[in-house]
C-alpha cells in the first residue's frame, strides 16, 4: 500500500480489526519511509449492479449516494456514524442479496426510509420528504400523522 503522506510505496500493517461482523476490515499501517501511520478499509467489491431511477435511466448501483443522503437526513441529529454505517451495510446487504443485475432505485430508498424510521423519526421525514419529493404540505402531514400513528401503536394508545 502506497503511503497518501510521501508515496513510498511499502507500508506495514501494525493492527487489524474486522467492524460490523466481519463486512469491514480495518487496517492500521505505518510507512516504512516517513513512519507515518494511516488506517486503510477493506470490503468486499459489489458486483457490476445497475440501478434503475424512476424516470427509467440506469446507473451502476453507488454505495455512497446511499450513505450521503442518510448522512444528509441525519444531520445534527443524535444518530452515531456508527448507526449510520450499520444502516448503510444493512441496505447493501438487501440489495446485494437479490441477486439481480438490476434493482429499482424504489427498493432501496424503501429500505432507507424503513430503517430510518426505526433510527430517528426526524430523519427519517428529512429523507421521505427529499425522496417521495412532497409536492405540498399535506403530503407532508400524512408523513408525520403516520408516524404518530405508528408511535400510537406502540405505547398502546388508539
Amino acid at each position: 500500500m502506497r503511503c497518501p503522506f510521501c508515496h513510498f510505496p511499502e507500508t506495514d500493517v501494525i493492527d487489524t480489526r474486522k467492524l460490523y461482523e466481519g463486512e469491514v476490515i480495518r487496517r492500521r499501517r505505518k510507512c516504512r519511509a516517513c513512519s507515518r501511520r494511516f488506517t486503510t478499509y477493506e470490503r468486499i467489491e459489489s458486483v457490476s449492479l445497475m440501478v434503475v431511477k424512476k424516470d427509467g435511466t440506469r446507473e451502476p448501483y453507488d454505495r455512497e449516494k446511499i450513505a450521503r443522503g442518510v448522512r444528509t437526513a441525519c444531520y445534527r441529529r443524535p444518530v452515531s456514524a456508527n448507526a449510520i454505517e450499520q444502516l448503510v451495510n444493512d441496505v447493501e446487504a438487501m440489495v446485494m442479496a437479490t441477486d439481480e443485475q438490476e434493482i429499482s432505485s424504489q427498493v432501496i430508498g424503501d429500505a432507507v426510509m424503513r430503517r430510518l424510521r426505526d433510527l430517528d423519526e426526524v430523519a427519517y421525514i428529512r429523507f421521505a420528504s427529499v425522496y417521495r419529493a412532497f409536492t405540498d404540505i399535506g403530503k407532508l402531514r400524512e408523513a408525520v400523522d403516520e408516524l404518530l400513528e405508528r408511535e400510537g401503536d406502540r405505547n398502546g394508545r388508539p
